[in-house]
Parts: C-alpha cells; structure tokens; sequence
C-alpha cells in the first residue's frame, strides 16, 4: 500500500492574473526552479518550485519535497488564493470568495460542510505537509531501528531502538519533540514504501500524531484513509471524529452506525451531544465487566451537555464498581469520580461572574498523578489557566486545548476532553473548577 499523491483544487483567477501566467509560462526552466510559495483558500501553504502552467485548463503542477522525495502536484486555481514566483505574490482567488475553513482545533460547534466540502478539504490541506515541515530537522538518535519489525526482538523495552518505544516514551511526552516526530514517521514511511505490511503501519502512526498531537484533523483524516482504517479499530472513531470536527456530522454518526464499536465511541458520541447513545454503549460495555471505564464516559457524555445530576450519578457508579483491575486502577477511577463529583457540585461557585480577582490553584485526580492548576481571573473573565504541576505521560494536546476552550467558553461547562487524554482534560476541567470556587465572593 503506497501513500496516494497530494492533490489540491481550483476556481477562477482574476484576468489581471491571467496575463500573469502566460507569463510565467514563458519563463525558462532555471526560473521555474526557483523557491515558490502556493496559499490555499483553507488556510495551507506549501513550498517549492512552479513546473508548469496550463491556464486553459485553470490548473499548474509545483514541486515539492517530503520526506526527502521531490512529488510534483496539480493543483486547480479555484483552491487557491496566492502563488509567489520570483519573489512576485498574484493572487487568483480574493479570500471574501473562500469557504469556511477548518480550525484544526477542538470545538463543540464545528463550522458545518457538505461532505463534498470535507472530502476536498482533506485533500487538499490533507495531503500537503504542514509549513514547519520543511524547517524541521531529521533528528533521531541513531541507536533507532527504522527496519521497525512489527514485532520488537524480545529483549525488553528500549526507547533508543524501537521506534515505537521511542515515540511512546521520547516523543509523545515532549512537545519539542513533536514536530521532528512527524518528520522521522515521514522518513521511516519512505524506507517501508516497499514493505505494504510495514508502510500501513507507519501510516497509522503518522495519522494518530496528527490526530493526538497536533488536533490537526484535514491530516489526520487524509492519513487515516490512506491506512483504510475501519470500525470496530479506534482510530475508526478518530477518523469519524475528524469528519465531525471538519463540519459534518452526518458522516460521523454513518461510521458510527457500525455493529461493533470500541470504547472511545462513548467519548466520541458523548462530545457529539448523542448522549442517549452514548449512555446505552457505555451500559454495554459495563456488561462486560468494564464498569470503571464505561461508567465514567458516561458520566462525562452527560456532564459535556449540561446533565449535571445524571453524571453525579455515573460517577458515583464508578465509586461503587466492584472488580477493579487491580488497586492502582482502582484508585485512579474513584479518584476521578469523586473529583468529577465534587467540581460539579461547586458549578455554581465556579461561575466566573462570582469569583473575585486573583490567581487561584487546584489539583485533581489525573491519569498518572495529580494534576494542578492555576487560574488567574481579572474583571470576572478568566484570563488564563496553566498546568502548573502534573506527572501525566501520554497527555498528547489536551494541555493546551483544553485551559484554551476554558478561556474560550469562559467556564468549566461543556468542555470537550481532548481524545486520547480524556482523562488528563477531566482533570484540568475538575481543578479549574475547585480553583475557581475558591475565589466566589
């Protein structure tokens, strides 16, 4: 399985910029090489060098480099906004012509698309390399294996030779490391291009860093259909959570209507305001002696709509579960449900509108520890909360996404957990909640 080619759209240029490209079309090869820049309508850039310019059919192939490859693209004019050459901007399409473009970040109201809108909106963003790509350099140590065999020889874990060992415990802990994470995948996809089995499996790591990391949805949906990822997988749910946050719902719940689904649909359908859905899978799920995990989702689905009295009520379910795994996982669920309980029954106190100037500080329950905070509030607007204390390995975005909705929506309700980290984003919501209340007047 190869990786499909990047591709992109079009519309009508200006006519001032049509003289333009029959002037570029005259251009020599030398200048063609030169460093360009295209800007979509979405929002992407991507550089590289202009090859060829065929306005009769409103569309031009560009040059670029991933992954050490040169690809050249086609790309139509309608998709996109800007081209520089020679140093020269022209722009092709005004932006107050373009559609509504993706965020790349969580949001409990997405802009809404058709699907033919995502579908192309994957493609088109999707399929080009982000705009530090290029600048990002290829560091690894060089102790790792890129031959990365699907099974790791039996010789204990060791982050400096496994690659997935040492995206697990090197890059995903580090957001400095982020970035140069993308471009190492990239490069080991390369090395396996003639590997179907091990190039699928690159794939999907390359997706869920996009999907985990960086919230960046168009990506990570391009990636994760290039894998052909289906339901009962967890990244089937990624996928359709991506549909949901590029703007159509509709194409998530079609995923979703599969007969088998894994746990992080609670999640998904709980953030989708499919609450009764949400509560029934989790039920299920509880059936199957996975009351800790299920109850809990569901405490979440309910509290994400405002249905306060219905999550207490979950929560207090998780602190009631028998069966625990084992002490430590025990410890940790209750934990998160009675933080979950007692932030709830200081919403009203949490009301910034209450809460007096200062800076304020809390701690709950987090995945591998504690999780504190510090909320500082200045003419009742909550003007920031910092994670200034945690233990957490695998928080992935939720860090930064999660104090961002809660400055954003200007309270503790209604917050989407940040996926992969549900449990991490609970808790910053849960000490926010506590650091707020001690500040009501």
């Amino acid at each position: 399985m190869r990786p499909q080619p990047y591709t992109s759209g079009a519309s009508r240029p200006p006519s001032k910029f049509k003289v333009m490209l029959c002037v570029a079309v005259c251009l020599t090869p030398a200048l063609l090489l030169a460093e360009d820049l295209v800007e979509f309508l979405n929002g992407a850039k991507v550089t590289g060098a202009m090859k060829e310019i065929r306005k009769e059919k409103k569309e031009f192939d560009f040059e670029i480099q991933l992954g050490g490859r040169k690809l050249v693209r086609t790309y139509t004019f309608d998709k996109v906004h800007a081209v520089t050459m020679q140093g020269k901007r022209h722009v092709l399409t005004p932006m107050n012509d373009a559609p509504v473009v993706a965020s790349g970040t969580a949001s409990s109201s997405p802009a809404s698309r058709t699907k033919a809108q995502v579908l192309d909106l994957i493609n088109t963003v999707g399929s080009t390399p982000p705009d530090w790509f290029e600048a990002t350099p290829l560091d690894y140590p060089q102790t790792l294996d890129l031959d990365w065999p699907l099974q790791p020889p039996d010789k204990g874990w060791n982050n400096q030779r496994n690659v997935g060992q040492y995206k697990w415990d090197v890059i995903n802990p580090n957001p400095g490391r982020w970035q140069s994470g993308v471009r190492l995948m990239h490069h080991v996809m390369t090395l396996h291009k003639d590997q179907p089995a091990l190039l699928q499996r690159d794939i999907k790591a390359l997706a869920e860093m996009y999907f985990e990391l960086f919230q960046d949805y168009p990506r990570a949906a391009f990636w994760l259909r290039q894998a052909k990822v289906e339901l009962p997988e967890p990244p089937g749910v990624h996928l359709a959570e991506c549909y949901w946050r590029l703007g159509n719902k509709q194409m998530a719940l079609e995923m979703l209507k599969a007969r088998s689904l894994p746990t992080n649909a609670i999640k998904l359908l709980g953030d989708m305001a499919q609450t009764e859905r949400a509560i029934q899978l989790s039920e299920a799920f509880a059936k199957m002696n996975r009351r800790h995990e299920a109850y809990l989702l569901a405490g979440d689905a309910c509290r994400t709509v405002g249905r306060h009295k219905d999550a207490i009520d979950f929560y207090q379910k998780v602190i009631d579960a028998p069966d625990a795994r084992n002490e430590e996982y025990a410890q940790r669920f209750h934990g998160l449900a009675r933080d979950g309980i007692e932030a709830l029954n200081l919403i009203d106190k949490a009301n910034v509108a209450k809460v007096a100037d200062g800076s304020y500080r809390a701690s709950s329950v987090g995945y591998s520890g504690a999780v504190e905070v510090e909320v500082r509030v200045a003419n009742h607007r909550i003007e920031e909360v910092k994670v200034i204390n945690h233990r957490e390995k695998q928080f992935y975005a939720a860090l930064t996404d999660t104090p961002n909705q809660i400055i954003t929506k200007q309270s503790v309700n209604g917050i989407d957990a940040t996926s992969r980290a549900t449990i991490t984003s609970q808790a910053i919501v849960n000490s926010t909640a506590k650091a707020l209340a001690k500040g009501a007047q």
